[in-house]
Order: C-alpha cells, then sequence, then structure tokens
C-alpha cells in the first residue's frame, strides 16, 4: 500500500470512531477493520469461515473482523466474495502477551468435573457455540456499546488462568464486581437467543445484536428476560449474582464478534 493510501485508510479509519464502531487493536482478542474489494453490492467477507460485518465509508468497503484470543502473530487473510467472484486479503496481526492470574475455588468440583458433570458441560458447550455462531444482518449497524452494569471493572480480558493452580482457558471476557440484585442493562438493542443455568458460568444469557455481535452475561442471580425477546438498549436484562464458579458477585460480561470473544473494553465509549 503506497503512503498516499495508507494515510487515506487511516483517515478513514478515525472517521469510524465518530461512527460508532469499535477501536482497532491487531492483536489476538482485539478488533482489525481490513479495507476489501467490492463495487456497489456489498462483499461477502468470512474470517477462518465466519461471515464478518462489512461497512461502507465513502465508496470503500472495511471488514470489522474479531480475532480469537487463540489468533497466532503473523499474516492473515479473508476470503472476500464479490460479484465477480472469491479472492483473498491479507492483513497482519501482531504480538500480544496477557498476564496470568490464580484464584482460588472452594468448590473442587468447579476446577475438576465429576465424571457425570461432563455431559452437561459438553451439551452447555454445543449451546454457547450455536448462540455465538449467529450472524443477523438486521437492524442498525451500531457496534459501540454501553457499560451493562455499574460497579468496579477489571481489566483481565485474556488473563492466562489457573484454578487452584491448575491451568485452565484464559479469560474472555470483562469481570464487572458489584453486589448481589445489581440491576443489569442491555448494551445496545438486540434479542435473547439462549439462556440458562451453566455449570461453569452459573445463570448465563446470550443476546444477539445483529451482524455477528453477541454479548453474554454470566453468574446471574436472576432474569428479567426470556429467550426470544426483543430488548432496547438499557433495558433491564436481570440482576448481578455469584452463581457457577466464582470467587464472589459479580458480572462476567463477554463480546463476541464474528465467534471471536473480544475484549470488551473496545467497544466502550470511554
Amino acid at each position: 500500500m503506497g503512503k498516499f493510501a495508507a494515510l487515506l485508510l487511516l483517515g478513514l479509519l478515525m472517521a469510524f470512531d465518530a461512527d460508532a464502531l469499535p477501536r482497532e487493536r491487531r492483536v489476538p482478542g482485539g478488533v482489525a477493520f481490513v479495507e476489501v474489494p467490492g463495487a456497489e453490492a456489498e462483499p461477502t467477507v468470512r474470517f477462518n469461515g465466519r461471515r464478518t460485518a462489512v461497512i461502507n465509508r465513502d465508496g470503500r468497503w472495511i471488514a470489522v473482523v474479531g480475532l480469537p484470543l487463540a489468533t497466532q502473530p503473523g499474516t492473515h487473510s479473508l476470503e472476500v466474495e464479490t460479484l465477480t467472484g472469491v479472492q483473498t486479503v491479507a492483513f497482519t496481526v501482531e504480538d500480544k502477551q496477557y498476564r496470568t492470574q490464580h484464584l482460588t475455588i472452594k468448590n473442587p468440583r468447579q476446577v475438576n468435573p465429576a465424571p457425570e458433570d461432563l455431559e452437561r458441560i459438553a451439551a452447555e458447550r454445543k449451546r454457547s457455540e450455536a448462540a455465538l455462531a449467529r450472524f443477523t444482518p438486521v437492524g442498525d449497524f451500531d457496534l459501540t456499546l454501553g457499560l451493562p452494569v455499574d460497579g468496579r471493572r477489571s481489566d483481565s480480558y485474556g488473563f492466562r488462568r489457573f484454578f487452584n493452580g491448575e491451568p485452565r482457558n484464559p479469560h474472555s471476557g470483562m469481570d464487572i464486581a458489584a453486589p448481589t440484585g445489581t440491576p443489569i442493562r442491555a448494551p445496545a438493542a438486540g434479542v435473547v437467543v439462549e439462556a440458562g443455568d451453566f455449570f461453569f458460568n452459573g445463570n448465563t444469557l446470550f443476546i444477539d445484536h445483529g451482524y455477528g455481535l453477541v454479548t453474554v452475561y454470566c453468574h446471574l442471580d436472576s432474569f428479567a428476560v426470556k429467550v426470544g425477546d426483543r430488548v432496547e438498549a438499557g433495558a433491564l436484562i436481570g440482576t448481578v449474582g455469584a452463581t457457577g464458579r466464582v470467587t464472589g458477585p459479580h458480572l462476567h460480561w463477554g463480546v463476541s464478534l464474528n465467534g471471536a470473544m473480544v475484549d470488551p473494553a473496545l467497544f466502550l465509549a470511554d
């Protein structure tokens, strides 16, 4: 890319911030803005086989790509389908090292589940994956989110976690500490697509906001909505609790973009 083109694209991406898109961080767990080819018709873009959101600004198509925490640094590619065919577009992901966190869980079964728990966990994983895989191309294309609950926010996204000294999957969301019963509100309009009591995550809720953006709320004390409900931004959806694998009452808030659990802080205006 020439110097002029690079500066022009940078100017476009700076304008995106004013248009309510997340901040770009081309790192594992971040979000990449990648210019893709296309004429008048919107191209269909996929990353790792999953469809991504695409937006048009000043005649240019930009894919908004969620990068999974497991993404390796280096060159990656998008599959772009236009009216003239399919091609690939390369982009680069930089390295990021996340910190480690050691937690003590009182219930050892929440660290090493009993054999009878494994079938339940597998079934819940399928439900979660189905909710996170959704791509609903309806509604306003707005990826800015409000904070769902008042409380002390942690920066623990991406932490490599150890429970009772044993390594487990990295932390895939933002923890917000608040007393049990604190109201949780929808950060944007959407549809409730999954809800239930999960083995690790306790009372959990999934909201589909469209265009591959799905938010997740874990460890709730109570639900205020049910599957199929349409919610508006600011609507009460539940209350903070301490259900599932926790060390105290808090909301675990997850943000998924094209099926990748990315850093929720990138979507907040502040």
